[in-house]
């Protein structure tokens, strides 16, 4: 594939060289020293083996540098530069670039699988695309179009195939990134904007591995306002519950589920992670009115749910339900489908079947079916990348 940064301003050439790590001079000699730079490397790792050297029994969740990131940035008329590939590294900010003063930042989350055939694939990354273009219609920022989001995304993976895990050992993560990048001192957009996808090598989200979670319910810090950003991956969603992680985390528990700002009756979401209860053959999860993110894997996991028989209930849901439950689970990129095994709520603890046979290791089995190559893609949700 050809690598190569298609410079149109003295202002991309000057930062197109910070983040690729050499000089410009002139378009056409820099997409060709790029283009060679980036190939010949590329070439040396793929000689040092299949893998990278990592203990893939023992990955978590937390940053493992890979060998190389996408960047591209816009220009004021809101198009961006067609990106290239950099040494995974620090970038540089302007102090007051959009993104520090006011916040002004996107994020999503994907996921690359190694099958057992040996091919890379990645889940629905579409959808991604898609739903980072909302949301920068929602922050008022320049997006990258669903075409140059894929790309920017393909050429990660490929860049840093040799860090997908082995078949069953994990994945690589991929966290695009969207931020005014653009010095803006007064409240306003930023004229310029970054888009950037680097990748990191994991295994499970949440530290109790496959165990079932404890999640407790937040009554006093809400998680998103009706109005506010809570239905985009806004990064000024995630500072404000920190808090609430950290005190429920330091009582042992897993996660937060949140109640809505509104009425403190209804459950919405976890930290990170949508929510589901199962009732006998009804699945019932709170509705994405505009404070709850659409998550991918909520999608599929609803379509899958729905091919099986199962009777599906996106609602309202009372907190008060929560004792009803037989099986609660938390869907999301980073998580999966992770088994909850109890909540409390008001000092009592409402405990759930966990364990093989029923209705979450059913829909686990089929989703990493399908994202890992295992089971027939009839859906047409994975795109192999080669």
């Amino acid at each position: 594939m050809a690598l190569r940064c298609l410079l149109k301003s003295p202002t991309t050439s000057s930062y197109i060289s910070k983040i690729c790590g050499f000089r410009m001079h002139g378009t056409k000699a820099v997409a060709s020293v790029v283009e060679e730079h980036v190939s010949a490397m590329l070439r040396s790792e793929r000689e040092d083996g299949e893998y990278a050297d990592v203990d893939w029994d023992n990955l978590g969740f937390s940053l493992v540098p890979t060998d190389y990131m996408f960047a591209t940035r816009s220009c004021k008329e809101g198009n961006f530069e067609q990106g290239c590939l950099s040494r995974y590294g620090n970038m540089e900010l302007n102090p007051a670039a959009g993104i520090l003063n006011y916040g002004q930042g996107l994020i999503e989350g994907m996921k690359a699988y190694r099958g057992e055939d040996g091919r890379v694939l990645m889940f629905r990354p579409e959808l991604n695309a898609m739903r980072m273009k909302n949301g920068a219609e929602r922050m008022c920022m320049h997006s990258p179009s669903v075409q140059q989001f894929m790309e920017g995304a393909k050429q990660t993976v490929l860049a840093n195939k040799r860090w997908v895990p082995p078949p069953g050992k994990g994945s690589l993560y991929l966290r695009p990134l969207l931020f005014g990048s653009g010095a803006s001192l007064g409240v306003s957009a930023a004229s310029e904007y970054t888009f950037v996808v680097f990748g990191s090598p994991v295994q499970n989200y949440f530290k109790e591995g496959t165990a079932a979670l404890n999640l407790y319910v937040e009554e006093v810090v809400p998680r998103a306002y009706i109005g506010g950003t809570g239905a985009v991956k806004s990064i000024s969603n995630y500072g404000p519950v920190l808090d609430a992680m950290r005190r429920a985390k330091a009582r042992g528990f897993s996660d937060v589920l949140y109640l809505d700002a509104e009425t403190k009756k209804n459950i919405e979401e976890v930290s990170a992670a949508n929510i589901f209860l199962v009732k006998g053959n009804t699945i019932v999860t709170p509705a994405t009115n505009g404070t709850i993110l659409r998550g991918i894997i909520r999608e599929s996991v609803i379509e899958i749910a729905l091919d099986l028989g199962y009777k599906v209930e996106e609602r309202v849901v009372p907190v008060e339900e929560i004792k009803e439950a037989e099986e609660v689970f938390c869907t999301g990129t980073a998580a999966g489908i992770a088994s909850v095994g109890s909540i409390t709520f008001q000092n009592t603890r409402t405990e759930y079947k966990v364990g093989d046979g029923l209705v979450t290791q059913q829909l686990r089995s089929i989703l990493v079916g399908i994202q890992t190559g295992s089971i027939q893609d009839t859906k047409h949700w994975i795109l192999e990348i080669d």
